[in-house]
């Protein structure tokens, strides 16, 4: 894969077969997408031109600016009875001289968007993050306000790229008693959809403090049906050891 970076941005040349589809029609279909870090954490795919079923778009004449990108001309997509407002952009004129002659789709105003012939959610999948999930005999004791909260000998530790490493737990290991379910979900490209409880320790309700995946990606099975902490909330014992306190994106 050849890789550039222009400023904060990085461009790759993606190889994957990617599609967007919104109202039932497949807007971009290709296999050559560019993937673009316009963040950090995650990429965005852009689309050669060609590969874009262009009677879907219909320019405004507005413009949006980025600093590191350039303007972009703005196009609505319109099929059937429905429209996504300025959800198309071309950066005719970028200073990323990779990125004219792309069309960039707005990720959520999309109905759904396809990795070769499997659905992904969230963002694009990142193609240098790995995700180890291995069974371990270490203590991990997670605390709440002095109260301990779950106990187990039989974790199953999460290493992602770049991210804290995450201790998933047995329901079994857990004082699911004091766990109240709520109706947040929340999606991961790599290991699905959540369900999230949030932990009540005397009269306080911690929100949404806990979560697990009830039916994750075949690639993730191995944390199926376990719990995992907001580890940047709690107090977390390995080995009877205090681990400090991780600062993320996502606390």
């Amino acid at each position: 894969m050849s890789t550039v970076t222009r400023g904060r941005v990085r461009v790759e040349q993606g190889g994957k077969r990617i599609r967007a589809v919104f109202a039932g029609q497949v807007v971009a279909d290709t296999v050559h997408p560019l993937l673009v870090w316009e963040v950090p954490y995650y990429p965005t795919y852009y689309f050669p031109r060609d590969d874009v079923h262009l009677e879907f778009l219909a320019a405004t004449g507005r413009t949006s600016h980025s600093p590191s990108r350039g303007d972009a001309q703005l196009s609505t997509i319109r099929a059937g009875a429905r429209e996504a407002v300025d959800a198309a952009q071309e950066y005719v004129e970028s200073p990323i001289e990779e990125l004219r002659g792309y069309v960039r789709l707005d990720w959520d105003a999309m109905d759904s968007w396809f990795e070769e012939d499997e659905e992904v959610f969230t963002h694009p999948r990142d193609p240098r993050v790995r995700v180890d999930i291995l069974a371990s005999s270490r203590h991990v004791r997670i605390e709440i306000d002095g109260v301990t909260v779950a106990d187990s000998v039989r974790p199953r530790l999460l290493f992602e790229t770049d991210l804290p490493t995450r201790y998933y737990l047995p329901k079994t290991d857990v004082r699911l008693d004091l766990l109240e379910k709520t109706d947040t979900v929340t999606h991961c490209p790599y290991k699905g959809a959540t369900e999230y409880w949030s932990v009540r320790v005397g009269d306080k309700l911690h929100t949404d403090l806990v979560w697990g995946y009830p039916s994750p990606l075949p690639e993730s099975q191995k944390i199926i049906g376990l719990l995992a902490f907001t580890d940047e909330k709690v107090d977390v014992y390995v080995d009877d050891v205090l681990q400090p306190r991780p600062k993320t994106k996502f606390a």
